[in-house]
């Protein structure tokens, strides 16, 4: 029996401003990733999301973000690592007090966006990072979005890290990830496709047919994909045709 987690990018709406089907999506995933209130997200909306994951017994982490809602999190920023550290221990401790007043804890930490990006190209960043969750909650989980993160964290022997695949979004052969500017509506059997090869081989074929390996133990779906429930709702389909059990990130590591 193979275990996978799926988790999903959450609480991303803010003010009168909606994104993401939050709602439908929670009762498909096992860990929801929400959004801290910089690239989006308000403390209404993360309470309101923390309740809702609780509510479905889902896994709650931070997705934490670069304080730029204009750009949704996705422009660099000139960082130390220090500051970037208090970036994201600032996100965490506001979700974590959403999540007490809710009765739950934090399960684990996913960068978004430019953020994610900039601790994948710079291990001095990755490495501050890391260490300022470790000061937080040594029991949290570090989703690492690709192998440089991954590598980076594999170093701390008391940091829980968990490898993160995507199928919704198509790869690269080097196993980057062409991401674009705006959401459309994906064929659900192919992206279903991918979640088994995942979840079974630890491949995927890349944009240009080549298999590559994604060993990934979390699957990440975006709730913002406009038919990410009928999506979820196939790779449902194929969790039951095949030897595949859903479980959260803390059950897994």
């Amino acid at each position: 029996m193979v275990r996978v987690d799926i988790n999903c990018d959450m609480g991303e709406s803010f003010g009168n401003w909606e994104m993401g089907r939050d709602e439908e999506v929670m009762s498909y995933i096992t860990s929801a990733n929400v959004a801290g209130g910089y690239h989006a997200g308000d403390p209404h909306v993360m309470d309101r999301t923390v309740a809702l994951a609780r509510e479905h017994d889902v896994g709650i982490g931070i997705h934490p973000g670069l304080p730029d809602k204009m750009g949704f999190g996705r422009r660099k920023m000139d960082l130390t690592p220090e500051e970037m550290t208090d970036y994201v221990v600032y996100q965490l401790g506001a979700l974590d007090a959403f999540a007490r007043a809710n009765g739950a804890t934090i399960q684990h930490v996913k960068p978004h966006g430019a953020m994610y990006s900039m601790l994948s190209e710079s291990p001095d960043h990755a490495r501050a990072v890391m260490e300022g969750i470790l000061e937080v909650d040594p029991e949290i989980v570090y989703l690492a979005t690709d192998t440089n993160i991954y590598e980076v964290a594999r170093e701390f022997d008391s940091l829980r890290a968990v490898f993160e695949g995507y199928v919704d979004l198509t790869y690269r052969a080097d196993r980057s990830l062409i991401v674009e500017r705006k959401k459309e509506s994906l064929d659900p059997e192919l992206v279903a496709d991918r979640f088994v090869s995942i979840a079974l081989d630890g491949e995927v074929e890349a944009a240009d047919g080549k298999i590559i390996d994604v060993p990934a133990e979390s699957i990440c779906i975006h709730g913002d994909t406009p038919n990410s429930v009928e999506i979820l709702e196939a790779i449902h389909e194929r969790i039951a045709a095949h030897d595949i059990e859903l479980a959260p990130l803390s059950e897994i590591v």
